[in-house]
């Protein structure tokens, strides 16, 4: 697995869902915030004003997407001066894959196609955190064609559902948040400063060391064997490992085994022996004060306990 895709699909639960509204002249909605939770908004017709969780408003245009990674509230209005209602479609609370709906009065017509994504809190992977409130792609012939092709696809099927839609929705809704960031991370908006996980991914080497830790996280990994991984020296990769990452390298294959444990815990009976030697662990009481440590709970237990209720692992960084 790449890293990206590795680190969304231990984050994703649940289903996503859509809807595509026609919104008719005046209105305005405001989008509560949701923590574990992800949502985008596509214009498909017209524009419309975007009001972010902070700074100015920003001006939505055909093809244009926002993407709010961390669940934060915003504001979809078609005038600056029009007040915002409270929610009737919201892509992270409703449940339904796809809906159709009109929102609105009689006045100039903006169509929008928006998502949301449940993500567990518990496997929170620290890329997210260098990603900001708001990520705006505005359209632009020639760039992210991948990315317009699944927001095509998808508008199509949530406004004419056929044979076959809900496997077709969960896909491209699947394809629609890689493809966000993707383009995110490999092609930031003029003068953004590359820093983080940004670097990170497009560092060579560095990428290459992350791809290894993500491809086998059990092997007996070493600074050395990592290092030659990237191909680089050994002190030369430490530096730039944490400085790109924002820990060492060690400190994160640690934090990645056990949050795969995690992971493996809540969703497949393996046996606790097997689980510690799939994420690298010699004995099960190595693996359980390891898990411990991290999670404040032994594994074991934190498999029998209901998700809401347990004690997220810490971020590491």
């Amino acid at each position: 697995m790449d890293v990206l895709s590795d680190v969304v699909a231990s984050m994703r639960t649940g289903r996503a869902s859509s809807a595509r509204i026609e919104w008719r002249a005046p209105w305005g909605q405001r989008f509560p915030g949701r923590a574990g939770a992800a949502g985008f908004q596509v214009v498909l017709r017209g524009s419309c004003k975007l009001f972010p969780p902070q700074g100015d408003p920003i001006t939505l245009n055909v093809g244009d997407v926002a993407f709010f990674p961390h669940g934060d509230s915003y504001g979809l209005a078609d005038e600056l001066t029009t007040p915002l209602a409270e929610p009737r479609c919201d892509p992270v609370e409703d449940t339904d894959l796809f809906v159709s709906d009109f929102v609105g009065r009689d006045g100039q017509a903006t169509v929008t196609l928006c998502g949301g994504y449940e993500l567990d809190p518990e496997r929170v992977h620290p890329l997210l955190r260098d990603l900001p409130e708001v990520i705006h792609l505005p359209a632009e012939l020639g760039r992210h064609p991948e990315l317009r092709s699944a927001i095509e696809l998808l508008g199509a099927e949530v406004a004419n559902p056929r044979l076959g839609a809900d496997i077709i929705v969960r896909a491209l809704l699947d394809m629609l948040l890689l493809y966000l960031l993707r383009a995110w991370f490999e092609d930031r908006p003029a003068g953004a400063e590359v820093t983080g996980w940004a670097a990170a991914l497009n560092d060579p080497d560095i990428s290459a060391a992350l791809r290894a830790i993500h491809r086998a996280p059990g092997e007996p990994w070493t600074v050395q064997t990592l290092a030659d991984e990237a191909g680089l020296s050994r002190a030369a990769f430490a530096r730039r490992f944490q400085s790109l990452v924002g820990q060492p390298p060690l400190t994160y294959l640690t934090w990645w085994r056990l949050a795969t444990a995690g992971r493996l815990l809540h969703g497949s009976d393996a046996p606790l022996h097997e689980i510690a030697r799939r994420v690298g662990y010699t004995s099960e009481f190595a693996f359980a004060a390891a898990f411990k440590r991290e999670y404040g709970i032994a594994p074991g237990r934190y498999r029998r306990t209901p998700p809401v209720a347990r004690t997220n692992p810490p971020i590491p960084g």
